[in-house]
């Protein structure tokens, strides 16, 4: 649940503009006895793509005769432009 926790407020912290702290060195966290001090990775990228699944409409222009034979294909606009810009962007 570290994680979560972790991953939902960092997001949150790049959508307001905000920087997300530079993580404790484990060094210097003590901890006192019966206690446990563990690593918690979270890769900001990966966390979005799984967990914020928003959609959000944008607006795209093109050429009258490509829609026309795309429509007519029976292809799926929203489904091409995210393959587009993750390749675009190099996200698997």
């Amino acid at each position: 649940m570290a994680r979560d926790a972790i991953g939902l407020v960092g997001i949150d912290m790049e959508d307001f503009g905000e920087s997300v702290p530079e993580p404790s060195s484990f060094d210097h966290i003590a901890v006192k006895e019966g206690e446990l001090k563990l690593m918690v990775d979270v890769d900001f990228r990966k966390y979005r793509r799984e967990h914020d699944t928003r959609a959000v409409r944008k607006n795209c222009t093109i050429p009258f005769w490509l829609n026309e034979a795309a429509c007519k294909a029976g292809l799926n606009f929203s489904a091409i432009l995210q393959e587009a810009l993750k390749k675009q962007l190099g996200i698997e």
